[in-house]
């Protein structure tokens, strides 16, 4: 299922400051809520523990979606592991049901977890695109553009070509959850090339998931 609200509606994620590691709802970096028994996933290519970027609650795009969609990428050797592709192991995304509620182990070996756990703002904006979003919410608020994080639900807005994955179940497209800008921060954000965003789908039938990145 797409996003709930209106067509012409973006759904801004803005910078609400620091909040504890394991805060409930939508939020990046800090760690994990997840099922009993997770295993912390890691890179098919070098065999490292993933980076924990996000968690994003689907009540967010979906009302009354209990769950989670979790977001994890390879940074142990940047660059080297292919993790802007969907498909070639340097990534992962989850779909994690009510049952999310433990606090997962981070590994004690490489790059696990971001350096600042973000608290997320959500605010409806009237705009044809998140692009245009953005630079209104920027002008209205006059606060930095880089507190804008990026946007929940919605049409992604892709820097390169359009890369919607296609489930690997059903064959259909799948729907946008979260489009995440680096973050507020250089020292402490996400690493998508510099001046890159990530996009996170989900395939709601299927409950698959799947993460890329573009620069």
């Amino acid at each position: 299922m797409v996003a709930s609200y209106p067509a012409g509606v973006v759904k801004l994620m803005t910078y609400a400051g620091s909040v504890a590691v394991d805060s409930p709802g939508t939020r990046t970096g800090g760690v994990p809520l997840t099922p009993s028994g997770f295993e912390w996933p890691r890179c098919r290519e070098c065999a490292g523990p993933m980076q924990f970027l996000a968690q994003v609650r689907l009540a967010d795009t979906e009302a009354g979606n209990a769950g989670l969609l979790s977001l994890f990428m390879c940074q142990n050797d940047p660059g080297l592991c292919d993790e802007w592709d969907a498909a070639a192991g340097g990534n992962r995304a989850f779909v994690f049901g009510a049952d999310a509620v433990h606090v997962a182990n981070p590994p004690d070996d490489g790059v696990a977890l971001l350096e600042e756990t973000c608290a997320v703002r959500l605010e409806k904006f009237d705009a044809d695109n998140y692009l245009e979003a953005s630079e209104r919410w920027h002008q209205q608020t006059g606060r930095p553009a880089q507190e804008v994080l990026g946007q929940v639900g919605g049409r992604p807005a892709w820097l390169q070509n359009d890369e919607t994955p296609v489930c690997g179940d059903c064959a259909q497209p799948m729907a946008l959850v979260v489009q995440l800008e680096e973050g507020h921060d250089h020292q402490t954000s996400m690493n998508f090339g510099g001046g890159g965003c990530g996009y996170g789908f989900r395939c709601g039938p299927c409950g698959t998931a799947a993460f890329l990145w573009q620069r």
